[in-house]
C-alpha cells in the first residue's frame, strides 16, 4: 500500500510542476509587458492571449491534486450537525463521490468543443494557436479530476484508513 501511495505521490508533483512553471513563465510575461509597455510604449500583443491561455494551464492543471487531497474550498456550516449524527464521513464520502460523477459532464462537453473548435479550425487571435489544443488540455484534466474524486469519495466510503496517513 506505501508504494502506491509513493506512485501516487510521485503522479501528483508532475501537473503541480507544469502549474507552477507555467505561473513563472506568466510572472515573466507580465514583468517583459510591463516593461515594454512603459518603457518603450511597445506592449507585447499577445500578452492578453497568453495570460488566457496561462490562466487556464494553472487552473486545469492543479485541479485533480487539489480535488485529490481535498485542498479545496469547503464550507463546513453543517458539519457539527453531522459529526454529533455519526454520519460525517458517509456523507463527505457521497458528496465527494456524486461530485465525481457529476463532472464527467463538463468533462466530456469540453471533449465536445474541442472537437467542434477543430473542425472549424478556430485559432487564437494574435499567436494562431489551435484552439482546440487548450481545450482538450481542460477537458482531459476536468476528466482526470472527475476520476480522482470518484476514486477519493469510494475511499472515504469504504476504506477511509487508506486516507488517514495522506491527510498528514
Amino acid at each position: 500500500m506505501k508504494s502506491i501511495a509513493r506512485v501516487l505521490n510521485r503522479l501528483t508533483e508532475l501537473p503541480m510542476l507544469l502549474a507552477a512553471a507555467t505561473l513563472f513563465v506568466l510572472m515573466v510575461l507580465t514583468f517583459a509587458d510591463v516593461i515594454m509597455r512603459s518603457t518603450f510604449s511597445a506592449p507585447i500583443e499577445a500578452a492578453t492571449e497568453l495570460t488566457r491561455i496561462a490562466m487556464a494551464v494553472i487552473v486545469f492543471s492543479a485541479l485533480p491534486v487539489v480535488s485529490g487531497r481535498a485542498d479545496h474550498i469547503v464550507v463546513d456550516l453543517l458539519d457539527p450537525l453531522f459529526r454529533r449524527a455519526g454520519v460525517e464521513r458517509i456523507l463527505d464520502g457521497l458528496i465527494t463521490l456524486a461530485c465525481g460523477v457529476l463532472l464527467v459532464w463538463p468533462a466530456m462537453r469540453s471533449f465536445d468543443l474541442a472537437a467542434r473548435a477543430r473542425s472549424y479550425g478556430d485559432l487564437t487571435e494574435y499567436l494562431s494557436i489551435p484552439v482546440f489544443y487548450i481545450t482538450w488540455f481542460i477537458a482531459f484534466m476536468t476528466l482526470v479530476t472527475a476520476i480522482t474524486m470518484a476514486l477519493r469519495g469510494l475511499v472515504i466510503l469504504f476504506k477511509p484508513d487508506l486516507l488517514r496517513g495522506a491527510n498528514d
